[in-house]
């Protein structure tokens, strides 16, 4: 094959594995078979070259670039790539205005295809609009982040969205086996052997992103050399180090806090172990998660283990003394506390009823008996008059009002079956007792 010249003439230098590798078809493309697969709604629309604007989610890897491309070959239009992070709209002026003479001349449609389009922002957003409801470019965006959050409503609600899985290993291996056989475009003129477990552990360490997986073949063969053998001990070399994916700040990672929280909540302290260890291994700092269980340890725990509040502060105390990474096992001691401790939402729900009460009775008057009353005049008025000093009582405990009139006998506070709620619903039931004996024989003494 002739060597590719460059700009300056000289031998320009080959692309790389995955651009290489690029599927030329629907049949080599890997993946998303629950879009493009036989009878599939977006491969019809595909094959009737007619697919309408799209906005493509899904993460790094998944095919989001090279199914755009496969879309505009079939749709006969000319592609056009443009950056969301490095271009703005006067480069968007200058393709529709090329969109428009080449419609003109050719009768040939263009293909918008916006890479990132959630780093645009509302105004560049805008003016995309006029251009596609004019028809005069098909809009294809892609995106990592939920367009729910990302994307305006004018532009989503002319744009169908098509969610994008990461590759499988099984889909995975199919495209590196392919890879080290195609001599043309691939690696299969090097002649490699690649040990199975090397390649399963590819195929595992890749999280679904077919990219990263050629681009680390890509390594391993260019180290092994002509002929040469890949074993797992030169595949995790390439590998280097490899970091979880948690996108701070994106989708994945307000996802991963949600599994923590539920996993916390639902009593699984191995999860919970588990997606903090993601989290930090994302690079997450462990602020974050204190923060989240500090929290949890009110709403989903509160007064069933009152002591897993204190847990979770002293954890984030030591942390803060200790650093990492030994601050860790206070965190990782913390986790197991309040996975395993007994739930409850009663404060939670207290709070809820108790603002919707206060934002429905907004001018509701303090009973006259618990007012203030530091003056001689408000004395007078009844301030204070008849309120009973709790501590005056043997019980500790007198029968007398506290909530205005129109809240009378509403209970906010429901403790529930579990822990130290146990203990709380006996005592409530008792004072409760003392107020319906109070009512039927008079004032207290």
């Amino acid at each position: 094959m002739a060597a590719e010249t460059g700009l300056f003439g000289d031998a320009a230098p080959r692309p790389p594995l995955a651009a290489r590798m690029r599927p030329r078809n629907l049949d080599e493309y890997a993946g998303q078979k629950h879009l493009i697969g036989e009878g599939r709604p977006l491969r019809r629309a595909i094959e009737q070259g007619a697919p309408g604007s799209l906005i493509l989610w899904g993460p790094p890897g998944s095919g989001k670039t090279t199914l755009a491309r496969l879309l505009a070959v079939h749709a006969r239009q000319s592609f056009v790539p443009f950056s969301a992070v490095s271009e703005g709209v006067p480069r968007l002026r200058e393709i529709f205005s090329e969109a428009r003479e080449r419609f003109a001349r050719e009768q040939r449609g263009t293909m918008l295809f916006v890479d990132e389009i959630h780093r645009l922002n509302k105004s560049q957003q805008d003016s995309l609009l006029p251009a596609v409801e004019e028809g005069l470019v098909t809009l294809i965006g892609a995106t990592t982040e939920n367009p729910s959050f990302e994307v305006n409503g004018a532009l989503l609600s002319r744009a169908r969205v098509f969610v994008l899985q990461p590759l499988a290993p099984l889909e995975i291996e199919h495209l590196l086996q392919r890879a080290l056989t195609d001599a043309e475009r691939g690696l299969g003129a090097q002649h490699l052997v690649v040990q199975p477990e090397a390649l399963q552990l590819l195929c595992t360490e890749a999280d679904g992103d077919a990219r990263r997986a050629l681009t680390v073949l890509e390594s391993a063969a260019a180290a092994a050399g002509t002929g040469g053998s890949i074993d797992s001990a030169a595949m995790r070399e390439a590998l280097a180090l490899r970091f979880a994916h948690s996108d701070k700040g994106g989708e994945v990672h307000y996802n991963q806090l949600s599994a923590f929280h539920k996993s916390l909540r639902g009593s699984d302290p191995d999860a919970a172990l588990y997606w903090a260890a993601r989290l930090i291994e994302g690079g997450e700092d462990p602020m974050v998660l204190f923060r989240r269980a500090i929290a949890m340890a009110s709403e989903d725990i509160g007064m069933a283990d009152s002591q897993a509040l204190e847990v979770a502060v002293a954890a984030r105390d030591a942390y803060h003394m200790l650093g990492t990474p030994e601050g860790l096992l206070p965190l990782a001691h913390m986790i197991i506390y309040l996975a395993t401790a007994p739930k409850s939402n009663s404060v939670k729900q207290a709070l809820d009823a108790a603002f919707e009460s206060a934002r429905r009775t907004p001018g509701a008057a303090v009973p006259l008996h618990i007012r203030n009353a530091p003056t001689r005049l408000m004395k007078e008025l009844g301030y204070g008059s008849g309120y009973k000093y709790a501590h005056e009582s043997k019980t500790g405990f007198f029968a007398q009002e506290y909530l205005p009139e129109e809240l009378r006998g509403t209970r906010f506070y429901e403790p529930g079956p579990f822990g130290f709620e146990k203990e709380i619903r006996r005592r409530l039931e008792w004072w409760a007792k003392q107020r319906e004996d109070a009512s039927r024989d008079g004032p207290s003494s």
